[in-house]
C-alpha cells in the first residue's frame, strides 16, 4: 500500500476561512486540467483521452473512491495543508506539484484568487520547493503504509467532519465503531485492490465503546451546480477499551487514507490516540 503524501507551508497573514479543503481542491482541479489536458476543444465530454487523463480520474467520475485526498484542518490560522496521493497516482505526482505551483502562485486561490509568493512544499517529508524554485535531482519514492503494534485501548479523534451515511441519511446517534472500521476496509480495498467489498472481512471485537460526537454543518459554492450545497458530519472524540489487533491496523490506515465521503475535500481526517 504506497502513497505520497505532499505537504503545503504557506508564509502568509492572509484571514483563513474556517473550512479551506473546498477552495483548495477547485483551484487545484483547474490547475490540473491546465497541466494534463491535450484536448483541443477543453472539454472532458466526448474526450478522446479521457480515460488516461488524470484530471477526468479525480474531478469527473463519480461513485468511485478517489486515490487522492486533502489533508486540511479546521479553523486554522495558516493556509498550510496536505494532500495524499495513493497506489497509482503516486505516478501523477509531478503534475500535482506542477498544479499546485500554477494555483497558488498564478491563478490564485478561492473567488478572491488569494496568490502566494512565499511557500514550501514537501513530499514525504523532503524539501522539494523553496525559494521559489523546485529542487533537482530528488528522487520520489512512495512510501509504505506499515501498522504498528499499540495499545489496546485507543482514542479516535475527528479531527475534520465525518461523513458516513446510511439510508441517504448521515449516521450521527448510532454511529459505531463497526461503521468506522467498515469505511476504512472498503477505502482500502477500493483504492489499492480496486475490489469493490461492502462487509467486513471478520467480526470486531472489544469490550467497551463510548463517544462524545456532535454534528457539524459546512457550506460550499458547487460551481458545477451553480448552487451552495450543505456537507455535513460528525466531529468529536470516540473511545475503545480492548479493541482487537487487526482493528487497531485498519484504524492506523484510516489516519492515511481517511474515512467516510467526501474525503478528497478534506473530510474523514481521523487521528489515533493510545491510552495506556
Amino acid at each position: 500500500m504506497r502513497y505520497h503524501y505532499i505537504r503545503l507551508k504557506i508564509d502568509s497573514d492572509m484571514q483563513v476561512p474556517y473550512f479551506i479543503g473546498a477552495m483548495i481542491r477547485g483551484s487545484l482541479g483547474y490547475a490540473l486540467k491546465k497541466v494534463t489536458c491535450i484536448n483541443p476543444s477543453y472539454k472532458c465530454e466526448g474526450c478522446f483521452a479521457k480515460d488516461g487523463c488524470l484530471y477526468y480520474r479525480l474531478y469527473e467520475l463519480e461513485n468511485v473512491h478517489h486515490k487522492y485526498r486533502l489533508d486540511v484542518k479546521l479553523n486554522s490560522d495558516k493556509f498550510d495543508f496536505g494532500i495524499y496521493l495513493y497506489d497509482d497516482m503516486c505516478d501523477g505526482l509531478v503534475y500535482f506539484l506542477s498544479a499546485l505551483h500554477i494555483a497558488l502562485k498564478d491563478n490564485g486561490i478561492g473567488k478572491e484568487r488569494m496568490k502566494f509568493e512565499s511557500f514550501e512544499i514537501f513530499v514525504d517529508d523532503i524539501l522539494v520547493y523553496h525559494n521559489a524554485n523546485f529542487i533537482p535531482d530528488i528522487i520520489y519514492t512512495p512510501q509504505s503504509i506499515k501498522p504498528q503494534q499499540i495499545a489496546n485501548n485507543v482514542k479516535i479523534k475527528f479531527k475534520t467532519p465525518l461523513r458516513i451515511k446510511k439510508s441517504n441519511e448521515i449516521e450521527y446517534d448510532n454511529i459505531k465503531i463497526e461503521h468506522i472500521l467498515r469505511s476504512i476496509y472498503q477505502r482500502k480495498e477500493q483504492i489499492f485492490h480496486n475490489y469493490t467489498v461492502h462487509k467486513l472481512s471478520y467480526k470486531p471485537e472489544y469490550i467497551t465503546s463510548m463517544k462524545l460526537l456532535e454534528y457539524k454543518k459546512i457550506y460550499r459554492k458547487s460551481f458545477k451546480q451553480n448552487k451552495k450545497l450543505i456537507l455535513d458530519g460528525v466531529l468529536g472524540e470516540m473511545v475503545v477499551m480492548g479493541l482487537d489487533d487487526l482493528s487497531l491496523e485498519l484504524l492506523q490506515i484510516g489516519t492515511i487514507i481517511g474515512v467516510g465521503k467526501q474525503t478528497s475535500f478534506g473530510f474523514g481526517a481521523i487521528e489515533i490516540e493510545e491510552i495506556k
